[in-house]
């Protein structure tokens, strides 16, 4: 006798949408998970009153209605709206690329001035890009390149933008209005208070093992369950039996400050190469239903791009041809396994913003479950 109808290895989205459902059809689900907290790189931890987002600022976005609704009815969602700014040499400019930044950068007033300012820079590629250097100024120009996307990107991949591929930067964010929303998004917010909430409803009735390595005891985990949903790394799960795929790893450090107000927005981009951070982060401006004068201390984060090694954690996959030729071998495996249900960013070696992890688990688990599934809770807990 199997204990469990479902073994979800992996605490993130992916398997918190997959348990969420299998509830709702009387399953019973064993979670595990590897690190002492459920909820992935979504989980938030509570630093001076503030929820501070531990694994990397996470702004949710959709134009998915589906998504929309379902979020919302697990958790309360504030307005949040996304509009970092850009530090370079001590210069701020605004993102995405707007109005705002191209008046700064050229002092034009006009979207046709600064179409013109960006079609003669434009100019200088001649013929296909060959590189990520080449791609970005066929879209922007050199004085947007230079300021605000090379630096930038060889910190977060830790190469130089001639030794990376074009379809890295496949397209820019630009809008030729003064709008510095970064999203193009109809639904944007954070859940009140944080992650946390959310997550706990997603997982909530499941049995729950933290701190544990499915892959160093597998034969017994599988003996658990008639299913496993597996949402780790697929290189590791079949030992990596063709070799390791690549990632980019994320290391934090966070500042208390005696201050109510320390950068005047959640997030800023730190462009220059010589900065060895890409972000910092200071929390509390996520949540704009608590002014932020109100608590007299702020929370900010620095966030250094680091060379991912086994242990570490894998934030971005390295989609370059060789890994993702790699990754294929493993997905022709992964169909093999037909107790198995792969899912998510790792399993997947894809990156996903949380709300097409959502979408993804959701077409996923229709078809597990069979049928059209209620994507809403009655109520939720405010």
């Amino acid at each position: 006798m199997k204990r469990y109808d479902y073994v979800i290895v992996g605490g993130g989205l992916f398997g918190g949408v997959m348990a969420w459902c299998a509830k709702k059809h009387q399953k019973s689900c064993l979670v595990i998970e590897r690190r002492k907290t459920l909820g992935g790189n979504l989980y938030c931890e509570e630093i001076e009153g503030i929820p501070v987002h531990r694994y990397g600022a996470h702004i949710f976005h959709t134009s998915d209605r589906k998504v929309w609704d379902f979020v919302n009815s697990l958790a309360e969602f504030n307005r949040y709206t996304n509009c970092p700014v850009a530090s370079y040499r001590g210069q701020m400019y605004n993102m995405p690329f707007n109005m705002n930044t191209f008046s700064k950068l050229w002092g034009v007033s006009t979207p046709e001035e600064a179409k013109r300012k960006i079609a003669e820079q434009r100019g200088a590629v001649k013929g296909r890009p060959a590189n990520l250097e080449e791609q970005a100024i066929s879209l922007m120009g050199r004085d947007i390149y230079e300021r605000l996307i090379k630096g930038y990107t060889e910190k977060q991949w830790g190469r130089d933008c001639k030794e990376l591929p074009a379809f890295i930067i496949k397209r820019l964010p630009v809008r030729y209005t003064y709008d510095n929303n970064y999203f193009n998004d109809r639904y944007q917010g954070i859940p009140v208070g944080g992650y946390n909430g959310l997550i706990g409803r997603l997982f909530e009735g499941c049995g729950v093992l933290t701190e544990t390595d499915y892959l160093a005891d597998k034969a017994r985990f599988d003996g658990m369950a008639e299913r496993i949903i597996y949402t780790g790394t697929i290189d590791a799960y079949f030992g990596y039996r063709y070799g390791k795929l690549e990632y980019r790893s994320l290391r934090f450090e966070d500042d208390i400050y005696d201050t109510d107000n320390y950068q005047g927005v959640a997030v800023v981009n730190h462009t220059d190469r010589e900065v060895p951070y890409t972000r910092t982060i200071e929390h509390k401006h996520f949540d704009c239903t608590v002014p932020y004068n109100e608590n007299p201390k702020t929370v900010v984060t620095r966030e250094y791009p680091v060379a991912w090694e086994e242990g570490m954690e894998p934030y971005y996959p390295v989609n370059d041809e060789r890994n993702q030729s790699l990754y294929e071998k493993y997905a022709k495996l992964a169909e093999q396994e037909k107790n198995v249900l792969f899912g998510g960013r790792l399993a997947e070696y894809k990156y996903y913003d949380m709300d097409k992890v959502i979408a993804s688990a959701m077409e996923k688990a229709e078809k597990e479950f069979g049928g059209q599934i209620l994507w809403r809770e009655q109520e939720h807990s405010r």
